[in-house]
């Protein structure tokens, strides 16, 4: 009786999600430069730049805060906390995500027995990622033409946050040669080393190299391919056991994730593009809320309310991480565990959607790249509007693995129609917030299509039937 009283996880998150919010918006309107001023601090920059060990010294890091005391270093000590405990839940779940998809893809491509029927099923995830690919993408540009955020930007608003962002879409204009060509993609789905692959965490060539070894474990006999896949089945199982005890300090973490995303995104910038922000979640939630459950209802069999009540936990990490791939073994923990997706179909689907499927970044791309052509005034044509679809949505499923691939690919998508790259600037200060919501849409996919993939292969179990077995 007693376990049947315990706050479920996803409640605990989303009241620390809630909390996080709170305090980023209380922090945001109230700590002012004059708030570091009456604890000695006019230089806030340096001073929360000091090293740990420096916390409570009398040294300081410049004259102009050399009247901090004790309240600014509680203050600095409060802030590095946060910071460490935030990082350490992320990095922790990314510490564990390249083992999961290896050993977890491996069993689930040996598993098959069949690889033709490998090759059924991965035509139909990457048919299911491709098709709601493109609709997210043409429910954002409808959004888009029909509200026309980008001519509620004054040019003085306009001028200001170009200004203020320059140095990044500079960045981001020049990071544009780092974007492998079509034909060295391809190239690069082999690696040389899959040993460095693993190390450097290319998830695409970890996914190859897997199911490449899973392939060919079908092809020689079980008395010699039972051993190694029952040592990555028994590695597996480790992993989700490991993902169940980071799951616990998941409440605490996201409200160490969120508060400073709020913070450093700002109210005043968020009201200064509100209207881009709403349509581009607006978009997210229609596809989210509607696209996903009709899909699911229709082909496979699963409600509304018993989706999101299986995903909600990881639903809440992406919100908080920003990350697919730092989300995938939550994803597959609650595909197979909360969902029932039998574990030969999640341990396929899964990983290769946290790495291909991005229809909330495609979106993101496509409705950005609307609102900067309406923000210069400048008219695309039904045609245009059919290049950004489709540049979009090659750009969402080939996005390569680099820092800030995002804002990268976005960069392409402008040139693609000649829209100016120097626009990115104006939304780049909300764009952490809506990476947040743009990740949720993508994982959320990828159990969709989790599930999809199972019911169509007779491997999806009933509510009951999940029931049933988490209660043995």
């Amino acid at each position: 009786m007693a376990d049947q009283k315990k706050l479920a996880l996803h409640w605990k998150i989303v009241i620390g999600l809630a909390l996080g919010v709170a305090v980023g918006v209380l922090i945001d309107r109230f700590w002012t430069p004059g708030t570091w001023s009456s604890i000695g601090v006019n230089d806030p920059r340096s001073f929360m730049a000091k090293r740990a060990g420096e916390v409570f010294a009398s040294g300081v890091a410049s004259e102009a805060n050399a009247d901090a005391g004790f309240v600014a270093g509680a203050v600095r000590f409060i802030a590095n906390a946060n910071t460490l405990i935030g990082q350490l839940f992320f990095r922790s779940l990314r510490f564990i995500a390249v083992p999961i998809v290896l050993c977890s893809l491996t069993v689930g491509v040996a598993s098959l027995g069949d690889l033709k029927r490998l090759g059924r099923i991965g035509g139909k995830t990457i048919a299911f990622f491709v098709l709601t690919t493109a609709i997210s993408i043409a429910i954002g540009l409808t959004i888009t033409d029909v509200v026309a955020p980008g001519k509620q930007i004054s040019p003085e608003a306009r001028a200001e946050m170009t200004a203020q962002y320059k140095s990044n879409v500079e960045a981001s204009v020049g990071r544009t040669s780092e974007v492998p060509s079509f034909w060295q993609q391809g190239l690069d789905l082999v690696p040389p080393n899959p040993f460095q692959a693993l190390a450097t965490a290319q998830m695409l060539q970890v996914i190859v190299a897997a199911m490449a070894l899973g392939a060919a474990l079908t092809m020689i006999p079980q008395a010699k391919s039972g051993p190694v896949i029952a040592f990555f089945d028994a590695l597996t199982e480790a992993i989700v056991m490991l993902v169940n005890a980071i799951m616990r300090l998941a409440p605490i973490a996201v409200f160490c994730l969120v508060a400073p995303a709020i913070v450093i995104m700002g109210l005043d910038v968020l009201s200064a593009v509100g209207v881009y922000c709403l349509v581009l979640v607006s978009g997210l939630a229609i596809v989210m809320l509607v696209v996903y459950p009709i899909m699911l209802r229709i082909f496979g069999g699963v409600g509304f309310a018993r989706f999101f009540k299986a995903m909600s936990p990881a639903m809440l990490t992406a919100f908080s991480s920003s990350s697919s791939n730092a989300t995938l073994p939550v994803t597959i923990s609650c595909t197979i565990k909360r969902l029932g997706v039998s574990e030969r179909i999640a341990s396929f689907v899964c990983p290769l959607g946290a790495t291909i499927n991005m229809a909330g970044t495609a979106m993101y791309q496509g409705v950005a790249t609307v609102f900067i052509a309406q923000m210069y005034e400048l008219d695309l044509t039904i045609g245009q509007q059919a290049i950004v679809v489709l540049t979009a949505t090659l750009a969402g499923i080939g996005t390569p693995g680099i820092p800030g691939a995002g804002v990268v690919m976005l960069v392409i998508v402008l040139e693609s129609v000649g829209v100016p790259a120097e626009g990115i600037a104006v939304i780049l200060g909300v764009d952490r917030i809506l990476d947040m919501c743009r990740t949720v849409v993508n994982i959320t996919g990828d159990a969709a299509a989790a599930a999809v993939v199972a019911k169509t292969e007779g491997e999806l179990l009933t509510e009951a039937e999940v029931a049933t077995r988490n209660a043995e």
